[in-house]
C-alpha cells in the first residue's frame, strides 16, 4: 500500500463585522476571518494539507481569491471539491492532525461539530480527525487577537 504525507497552514486577519468560520461552524465571536471566502483556516489548511501530498500545487491555485466564483463561498465547499481531486488520483485520507491558534475565543466545545463535518466531507470516521486548540500566549499577532492560524497534517493511502 502507498502512502501520502500532506501538510498545510493558513492564516487570516480578524475582523469586526465579519463571521468566524472553523472547520465549517460559525463560532459567535465579535470579529471574524477576513478573506475572500468565508476565510475558514482550518478548512483551507486541511485542503493545503490534501493537494500538498499528492503534489497538486495550493489552494489559491485550485480557488484563487482573484476568482469572483469564490467569493463568500463556504469553505465546506472547497474542501469536497478538493477531496474530488484527491479521489480522482485513486487516494484516500486515512487521518487528519490539525491545530487551531488563536487568543479568543476557546473553541473546544465546537471540535465535536468541526469533527463531523471534516470526518463526512473526507469520508473517514471521527476518529480519524483529530482538533487541537492553542493560544500564543499574547504574543505576536494571534496574541493580540489580530488574527488567526490553522495547521493540519493528512495522511493518504492509495484507495483499493
Amino acid at each position: 500500500m502507498a502512502y501520502r504525507i500532506g501538510f498545510g497552514i493558513d492564516f487570516h486577519q480578524l475582523a469586526e463585522g465579519r463571521e468566524l468560520w472553523l472547520g465549517g461552524v460559525r463560532i459567535p465571536h465579535t470579529k471574524g476571518s477576513l478573506g475572500h471566502s468565508d476565510a475558514d483556516v482550518l478548512l483551507h489548511a486541511i485542503c493545503d494539507a490534501l493537494l500538498g501530498a499528492l503534489s497538486l500545487g495550493d489552494i489559491g491555485m485550485h480557488f484563487p481569491n482573484t476568482d469572483p466564483a469564490y467569493k463568500d463561498i463556504d469553505s465546506k465547499i472547497l474542501l469536497r471539491k478538493t477531496m474530488e481531486l484527491v479521489a480522482a488520483k485513486g487516494w484516500k485520507v486515512v487521518n487528519i492532525d490539525s491545530t487551531v491558534c488563536l487568543e479568543a475565543p476557546k473553541i473546544m466545545k465546537y471540535a465535536g461539530q468541526m469533527k463531523e463535518i471534516i470526518a463526512a466531507a473526507v469520508g473517514v470516521a471521527l476518529d480519524d480527525v483529530s482538533i487541537k486548540a492553542t493560544t500564543t500566549e499574547q504574543m505576536g499577532f494571534i496574541g493580540r487577537g489580530e488574527g488567526l492560524t490553522a495547521y493540519a497534517t493528512v495522511l493518504l493511502e492509495r484507495g483499493a
